[in-house]
């Protein structure tokens, strides 16, 4: 019974899911804060003298339009390495697992049942017409 559930949870999504959400939402906290500290000034610095960064407002002086470019691309990068270290430290090595194990090959099926009878009724059709 337990082994039956330990090849349950191996084998499925459920890791995958269970685990990506967890290690995803922690590194998305470091990565938000990298990007944070490291690249929005540098955006920012990019933007020009005035301390808004990289941006413009649609209507000049009035705030509440500021386009905000640089806080779109930190969201961007943020995805980006979150994805890219989910990727490489879950999917990965999960991948390899369930190739160890022997998950996810999956054995022949025969055909369905309307397939071969359609298959058989071909073949003596093929035969009759000799």
């Amino acid at each position: 019974m337990i082994q039956g559930f330990k090849d349950f949870i191996m084998r499925g999504n459920i890791v995958d899911l269970a685990v990506a959400v967890v290690i995803g939402t922690a590194f998305a906290a470091v990565v938000e804060t990298v990007v944070g500290s490291l690249i929005t000034p540098l955006l920012n610095a990019m933007g020009g003298a005035e301390a808004k960064g990289l941006g413009f407002e649609v209507i000049s002086g009035n705030p509440s339009t500021y386009m905000d470019f640089a806080a779109i691309i930190n969201a961007l990068i943020v995805f980006l390495l979150t994805a890219l270290v989910v990727y490489f430290v879950i999917v990965v090595p999960m991948n390899k697992v369930n190739t160890r194990m022997g998950f996810g090959k999956e054995e022949d099926e025969a055909p369905a049942e309307d397939v071969a009878l359609l298959t058989e009724i071909r073949d003596l059709l093929a035969r009759g017409n000799r």
